[in-house]
């Protein structure tokens, strides 16, 4: 990737070059908006988003009567150097209608609507990702009572997550997985998975560790939604014995 400088962003005969806002920490689409010359160096020289209204004609920021803003945490051309890509960490909605999205009617007819939280290589260093946040904003109790065991980690963050599903605290990645629900759950195991086997094939393995780390937070967020409790692996496991988990 290389840096370009904003005076050789290509803006239209309008003097506007198109938005797309993608949350830095899910990497859902929050919304399609335009930005001139002037809104695109306030962007950068604040840190917030500032966009071009084309039906008011005049500048606005992001979150300026709503308190909604959008922290930017980085902004990305593309190939052609005429539309741009900004990741934001936002505070609140991101639409006029109160929803977190602007994208929210389906198409009739064009099958299921994925989420749009792939992960970019290039947005950031995970962001400290989501699931990383979630580890440091407590020392769950059974996680002290042991601090250098794998399974009173896993127990207490585990207790950790399922606090999250009961208090539903606002701006907590596991908030947000568990208020999309089963669906996006899955596609995050499915995708930390991959994920894990691409570090492994690229014999990473610092990666490898991180990514293992990632799945092994999403698999939990899984078990609790489905009410499975920690221990009923571990007596699995055990039934199971080292020779029949092993063969």
């Amino acid at each position: 990737m290389r840096k370009i400088m904003l005076e050789e962003l290509r803006y239209d005969e309008r003097g506007l070059v198109p938005v797309v806002v993608q949350d830095a920490r899910t990497r859902e689409v929050l919304t399609l908006a335009y930005m001139s010359a002037e809104s695109a160096r306030r962007t950068l020289d604040e840190g917030e988003t500032w966009f071009w209204s084309r039906s008011r004609a005049q500048l606005w920021h992001k979150g300026e009567t709503s308190g909604h803003t959008q922290r930017v945490r980085a902004v990305v051309a593309d190939c052609d150097t005429d539309a741009l890509l900004v990741l934001v960490e936002p505070n609140g909605a991101a639409c006029h209608t109160g929803a977190l999205s602007c994208f929210q009617n389906e198409i009739e007819g064009a099958g299921v609507l994925a989420p749009q939280d792939a992960t970019p290589q290039e947005a950031a260093p995970q962001d400290a990702a989501p699931e990383d946040a979630v580890l440091e904003e407590a020392a769950p109790e059974r996680a002290r009572e042991q601090p250098n065991a794998l399974g009173a980690t896993l127990a207490g963050l585990y207790d950790l997550v399922e606090s999250r599903q009961r208090e539903r605290p606002a701006e907590s990645y596991t908030t947000y997985l568990f208020e999309r629900g089963l669906d996006k759950i899955l596609k995050k195991v499915g995708e930390e998975s991959a994920e894990t086997i691409i570090a492994a094939k690229n014999e990473d393995a610092p990666a490898l560790v991180a990514e293992v780390s990632d799945l092994l937070y999403h698999l939990l967020v899984l078990l609790v939604e489905r009410g499975v409790k920690l221990e009923e692996v571990e007596s699995e496991l055990s039934r199971r014995g080292m020779k029949g988990v092993a063969r």
